[in-house]
């Protein structure tokens, strides 16, 4: 039976300071856990908040939650979010999502704007696929091939798709790393889920988002291409991106220092950062 709790529902742990008034809440993309997140949360620890949540379906999550034909919306995990935000009280929370955590990310700060005072979203897509004057990576026939892919040989897609997405062919333990977190995803599961990703299209949403919104993006994304990180940033009426001297969809994998380092600054607004004043795309960092 399903856990009433959303607090136990999602696995939620909280790190740092526990009576700081600031809290980070963050986000994990498919394929991952909340685990992903630990290098790049250790940064926060010492003066936030710090909440890590497993999505329906993942980690630690109560199995029994993952009901698929609801989870083939990516506005159900944005309200597990917002049940989250609620169990635990947030006002004026930092929100950082990856990837498809991004959006769900971006979908709860809608619904609950007062639960969330900024967002930072890594490698964020509102649709992947293409259609006349929009590039969004991916065709249908690509997807086509990737759901038979998936339906054929679990595992020999994961062990393919993993290397593609992290990139960073000199540190190959990486991929190896996420193949295996991929592959501990049931793969009825996983197709829900990539259903729910490519399926959808959050774009109409986008100007919806009072937060100020930092966008980070690393420089070769082989999911999100760059005319898409320019889309999101238009379409948001206050973001700002960054592109990462990084590799891979995974940034906060590759380079956690250097996602953190980004970070940090937009979070605890120790430079001011007002992103409707100054637009456009900005580098960040020399190394992962």
């Amino acid at each position: 039976m399903e856990q009433a709790d959303p607090l136990a529902r999602h696995n939620v742990r909280i790190r740092g300071q526990g009576t700081a008034t600031r809290t980070i809440v963050f986000v994990h993309g498919f394929g991952t856990d909340q685990s992903v997140w630990l290098p790049v949360a250790a940064a926060f620890e010492r003066d936030f908040r710090v909440v890590l949540i497993d999505n329906a379906g993942t980690g630690g999550a109560d199995p029994s939650a993952f009901v698929q034909h609801r989870y083939l919306s990516l506005r159900a995990y944005a309200h597990d979010l917002v049940e989250i935000a609620a169990a635990l009280d947030l006002r004026s929370a930092v929100l950082v999502g990856h990837s498809v955590g991004g959006m769900i990310a971006a979908l709860a700060a809608i619904e609950a704007p007062g639960r969330f005072e900024r967002l930072a979203l890594l490698s964020v897509s509102p649709r992947y696929l293409d259609e006349p004057g929009y590039h969004g990576g991916f065709t249908d026939e690509d997807l086509a091939q990737l759901y038979r892919a998936i339906e054929e040989n679990y595992a020999g897609w994961a062990d393919q798709f993993a290397p593609l997405m992290m990139a960073n062919d000199d540190r190959p333990e990486l991929a190896r790393d996420f193949a295996r977190s991929l592959k501990s995803i049931p793969p009825s599961h996983a197709l829900t889920v990539l259903c729910a990703i490519f399926q959808s299209d959050h774009r109409a949403e986008l100007a919806a988002i009072r937060q100020p919104t930092l966008l980070l993006q690393s420089r070769r994304d082989a999911a999100v291409p760059p005319s898409v990180a320019a889309y999101v940033e238009r379409a948001i009426p206050r973001a700002a991106l960054v592109t990462l001297e990084a590799e891979g969809h995974l940034p906060h994998v590759v380079a956690p220092a250097q996602v953190a380092a980004v970070l940090r600054p937009f979070a605890t607004a120790a430079a001011g950062l007002e992103l409707a004043a100054g637009r456009g795309m900005a580098h960040a960092g020399s190394a992962p």
